[in-house]
């Protein structure tokens, strides 16, 4: 048992450095992944996931941006709107995530990958990388999904103001059912509006 909690503490150190890493090379996503991890740990709960779900949608939450580690800084720093070709190059970075952490054998067990994969997919079909549609998305990249997508919007960035609360969830509302799970969003609206 010791041996497994060594494991699980080096883990989570790698977890921690990774995300130091992705975070000094882009300020204006500081707190970013870690906000994401808060707010897919509330709505997993407000699911009532078990434990072991509610630990993957945590760290799946902290890593879902490791792959923008890959994505050339004249993008990432980008003043302005990306052009087609850089969009291009942005949606590659689950895919260069996916690739960074597979071969960590504590994450590569339980569900963390998909939540590094799947978290631009959308419930219609139309998100990336491989157009997963509704419940074929893996429950924890829909839960990631959202807290990401709120996080983005409620946060300043090079390109724009952030938005207010108000706005961020009346967006959620407009897309639930085509780029969100309507369900899951209904549950994250819930949880804001509460707090």
């Amino acid at each position: 048992m010791s041996n497994y909690q060594a494991m699980k503490n080096g883990d989570i150190e790698l977890i921690t450095t990774l995300i130091n890493a992705l975070e000094s090379r882009d300020t204006y996503t500081h707190n970013h992944s870690k906000n994401v991890s808060y707010y897919a740990l509330e709505i997993a709960r407000s699911l009532n996931l078990s434990t072991r779900s509610c630990d993957v949608v945590r760290i799946g939450g902290l890593l879902h941006d490791i792959g923008k580690i890959g994505i050339p800084e004249k993008i990432l720093h980008k003043d302005g709107k990306l052009s087609d070709e850089e969009f291009e190059v942005i949606k590659k970075h689950p895919e260069i995530g996916y690739s960074i952490i597979r071969n960590v054998s504590y994450i590569k067990k339980n569900g963390i990958l998909d939540c590094v994969l799947y978290h631009h997919e959308r419930f219609d079909g139309k998100g990336y990388p491989n157009q997963l549609k509704g419940n074929d998305i893996p429950l924890l990249a829909r839960i990631i999904a959202i807290a990401d997508s709120y996080d983005a919007m409620t946060s300043k960035r090079l390109y724009r103001n952030e938005f207010t609360k108000e706005e961020a969830l009346n967006e959620i509302r407009k897309h639930k059912g085509t780029q969100f799970d309507p369900k899951i969003a209904e549950v994250f609206i819930n949880i804001i509006e509460e707090k």
